[in-house]
């Protein structure tokens, strides 16, 4: 079934869903009124009978109706989990009409420095990282920003190629582990927090003081009210007991805050985590990646999801102090917070070890849930080969993937050794950077276990660095010459030390006088070519492509063209071999009123 079917069927059994859960709702509504109105009919009826009639027919319709609640609440979690499904669908109706802009951007990735992501549009605003991304925790943001920013070697794409292709065709999987994140995002800052509680040393399970006060105090509090209630005890020094539990439960407040300040208000993300995690643990993965993430969510003879479960409750009866009514009650008959600690530090001792790899390893689920939806949004993308003998790529109907199919040009490439360069040259706007950017965005992709925009692509594994986009820094009063100047020299280091990169360049030397120009693009073409570096050269400069007659086994020659008609001008983008000879910067001069 193709993407958009899909998703258009899948709305509509959703949105059937929510009318039947809808009425359940409604049903459940009058079912708690029914309830409460038999009970009062129980009360007026029964009353004359004596209270035995009264209190077992009321004590039934109380279980009744506090069963009512829960199967509410759980209809509510039905409800609230099929919205997320149907917006879910609905966004990736628009995302298949390139309307993307509602993910998440990574702004917060963005690095000036970076060899590749400010040419080739990795993060921000329309980005490649926004196109892609549908990860809901921090940890899947990060994760899948770092997957962007750094090459993995072939063991590794092959292992994500293998584990998004098995995702791909698990389409409800991926949509049950989004929607189980959409309520309440992960975030770093609950990992760090947890994280410092782990460095804490343990104050109450390493003290058997206070383990013995755990049961002292409240069976010294609970046997003295009984007692009073027996009238063996006078009202005078069951107050007195109590007083002196109220002060021990003060002291112990004082002491347990910090406690529970650092783990406080993360209990709905530990539900999404634990829920997250669940769903993972209860799925028969045949991948051997997907095997080895699920595998970290195992401990010993049980699961994380149970563990984090026990904490969830914890932590749920340690934020009953934010209801002072509930609380005091139970702080001082049976010391509640010296209860909670204790059981936290337990909990904690046992599973501290673990617990950060489950927040790492739901993040790389959720990465590779994001690269099998864009596998399955783009059928007639294809996963690259990896090849091992470096250099090689090759591809057939590569495009650009942020361009709208029916505006995107596809083109070939091939370069089958090291010490090759691409010359491409050709006229303003007929495609040459758009081109660098499509082989340089695709070789991104592959790197990261993704699928590529091309119906064919073989690439060694590689380190992409390019210099397209180079603008000044008025803070660092660096001239747009100079910037480009420091990010050529990051090249050349990189290429005097023989590692393993693909170079992009885009009009070289663009800041100085046309005589430097080509005399420093020349130089650095011919330095590149001594040192047997690969990449692709797009330039104005037609004169650079003669470099072929000086050598004729390391330049590629390529072009783009344009033609023109009654000084209208057309474009094709398609790369043709050769060194171009139509340029169009004089009628385009013309155009906006230029005497020539």
């Amino acid at each position: 079934m193709l993407p958009q079917e899909y998703y258009t069927q899948r709305i509509v059994e959703l949105k059937a869903s929510l009318v039947t859960l809808t009425k359940r709702k409604s049903l459940f509504a009058w079912l708690r009124l029914a309830t409460i109105i038999s009970m009062g009919l129980c009360w007026y009826f029964f009353q004359p009978l004596g209270w035995l009639y009264i209190l077992i027919p009321v004590l039934l319709l109380a279980i009744l109706f506090t069963r009512l609640i829960y199967i509410d609440l759980k209809n509510k979690s039905h409800i609230e989990h099929t919205g997320f499904l149907i917006s879910i669908n609905e966004a990736e109706l628009k995302a298949l009409a390139h309307d993307y802009l509602s993910f998440p951007d990574g702004n917060e990735f963005i690095n000036k420095e970076h060899l590749y992501a400010n040419d080739l549009d990795i993060f921000g605003h329309a980005s490649l990282y926004q196109f892609i991304n549908r990860t809901n925790s921090e940890m899947g943001n990060a994760t899948l920003a770092n997957w962007m920013l750094n090459p993995a070697d072939k063991k590794n794409i092959m292992q994500r190629q293998e584990a998004v292709q098995e995702l791909k065709v698990l389409h409800e999987w991926r949509q049950q582990l989004q929607a189980l994140g959409a309520g309440k995002k992960i975030q770093v800052a609950t990992k760090t927090r947890l994280q410092q509680w782990f460095q804490e040393k343990e104050q109450f399970i390493k003290n058997k003081a206070w383990q013995v006060l755990q049961y002292l105090l409240p069976a010294f509090i609970i046997t003295a009210i009984i007692l009073n209630i027996l009238e063996m005890l006078s009202g005078y020094a069951r107050n007195y007991c109590l007083l002196i539990a109220a002060i021990a439960a003060f002291y112990i407040y004082k002491k347990v805050t910090p406690i529970h300040q650092q783990v406080s208000k993360i209990t709905e993300e530990l539900e999404v985590l634990t829920e997250s995690i669940q769903l993972i643990e209860e799925t028969n993965f045949k991948s051997g990646y997907l095997k080895q993430l699920q595998n970290q969510f195992k401990f010993q003879s049980s699961n994380a999801s149970l563990k984090l479960n026990q904490l969830k409750k914890i932590l749920e009866r340690f934020d009953l102090r934010y209801n002072p009514v509930v609380f005091i009650p139970l702080a001082i008959i049976m010391q509640w917070d010296l209860q909670q600690a204790i059981a936290l530090e337990k909990w904690k001792n046992k599973y501290h070890t673990d617990v950060l790899n489950w927040f790492n390893a739901l993040g790389e689920f959720e990465a590779l849930n994001s690269l099998a939806i864009l596998s399955f949004n783009h059928p007639g993308w294809c996963f690259p080969e990896i090849k091992d003998e470096f250099f090689f790529i090759e591809g057939k109907n590569i495009g650009h993937p942020l361009i709208e199919n029916e505006k995107c040009v596809t083109n070939q490439i091939h370069i089958n050794k090291t010490g090759k360069l691409m010359l491409v040259t050709g006229s303003n706007m007929a495609g040459k950077s758009t081109y660098l950017r499509s082989i340089g965005i695709n070789t991104v992709l592959a790197m990261a276990g993704a699928p590529v925009c091309a119906s064919s692509f073989s690439i060694s594994p590689v380190q992409v660095i390019s210099s397209m986009r180079i603008t000044d820094n008025l803070e660092e009063s660096t001239s747009t010459f100079y910037a480009e100047l420091k990010k050529l020299k990051t090249v050349i280091d990189k290429v005097n030390d023989n590692e393993k990169v693909f170079i992009l360049l885009d009009e070289i030397l663009r800041g100085t006088n046309s005589f430097d120009r080509h005399t420093g693009s020349a130089a650095l073409i011919k330095q590149l070519i001594k040192h047997h570096a690969v990449g692709i050269i797009a330039t104005h400069d037609i004169e650079l492509a003669a470099l072929k007659n000086e050598f004729p086994e390391n330049i590629l020659n390529y072009h783009f063209d344009v033609q023109v008609s009654n000084d209208e001008l057309y474009f094709d983008y398609k790369l043709k071999d050769g060194i171009c000879n139509s340029m169009n910067a004089s009628i385009l001069m013309k155009k906006i009123g230029i005497e020539l």
